[in-house]
């Protein structure tokens, strides 16, 4: 059952040097505040998945956290590529990444496969690829009914999702709507789910057939307002565009790139705090 937890409390219960981690989230709802607690505090070994990894995984990547990364896109969205996951993987720095790189077709039905605990995935979108040569997971099953040769490929089942919603009531049952990606497959296949949401409410008022996550599917819930930005939230803020541009020279350069991470993740007490210091005019210091 979902317990109300605050992030830091939230990661430092839930999240471990060396799991397999998820954080889902298409377009809006990325769960940026999630990540910065993790940067924020040290963990380390830890096996990242997600269909499309930008800016927080790059942040993530970046700072050391990440070993490992299972992922089918990544880039800055609208803008270019993730520096940080690129002089990972070309130069070890700040240590070598291992990559998993699958089909966003394959990704989402991994996931399907975990959340109904099976053990792989089937799908048609491999035939005519070149992706079994680089991944020696995809493999090939025959269809016992009609001879089909299909892809086969392990279903992803993570030691922990981690989610941004919109609202959850007092009993930990969560709401999200608007664009949605994987979050709920994500959610169902994993050991731990901590979802951080923009406010705590009485009543969900959900609409019919509305995407919802209930308590006894959450481990934690963690109110966290603007714990998407920059990304948006459907229904509460937009996406800050300018720190999507912005980010492209911060993660350029090294030492940049590790002065921001510095001044504004690792120094701060929670993403309330990082937040305020955003909107102040020093934060021009670091590009931005």
């Amino acid at each position: 059952m979902a317990e109300w937890l605050t992030l830091a409390e939230a990661v430092a219960a839930h999240v471990h040097p060396g799991d397999h981690v998820a954080m889902e989230g298409f377009t809006h709802l990325i769960p940026f505040a999630a990540g910065h607690e993790i940067i924020r505090q040290g963990l380390r070994d830890l096996s990242l998945v997600r269909m499309t990894p930008d800016l927080i995984y790059d942040q993530l990547i970046g700072a050391g956290c990440a070993t490992r990364l299972m992922f089918s896109w990544g880039g800055n969205p609208g803008v270019g590529s993730l520096h940080r996951f690129r002089d990972a993987v070309e130069n070890g720095w700040p240590h070598p990444l291992e990559l998993e790189e699958r089909s966003h077709s394959d990704l989402a039905n991994a996931y399907v496969a975990g959340a109904a605990n099976l053990p792989f995935a089937v799908l048609r979108g491999y035939t005519g690829s070149d992706f079994p040569r680089v991944n020696a997971n995809i493999r090939s099953i025959t269809c016992p009914f009609t001879g089909e040769v299909l892809a086969a490929t392990p279903a992803v089942r993570p030691d922990v999702t981690i989610i941004h919603a919109q609202k959850a009531d007092w009993k930990g049952n969560v709401l999200l709507w608007g664009i949605l990606g994987v979050q709920k497959e994500a959610a169902l296949a994993a050991k731990r789910t901590i979802v951080t949401v923009e406010e705590r409410v009485r009543s969900l008022d959900a609409a019919p057939n509305a995407c919802i996550l209930p308590s006894w599917v959450v481990t934690a819930v963690c109110e966290v307002p603007r714990g998407a930005t920059p990304s948006y939230a459907h229904g509460y803020y937009e996406r800050d565009n300018v720190f999507y541009r912005a980010w492209d020279p911060i993660s350029r350069d090294r030492d940049t790139f590790t002065a921001w991470i510095d001044r504004y993740v690792r120094n701060t007490r929670d993403f309330a705090e990082y937040l305020q210091l955003q909107n102040q005019p020093s934060a021009q210091a670091v590009p931005r």
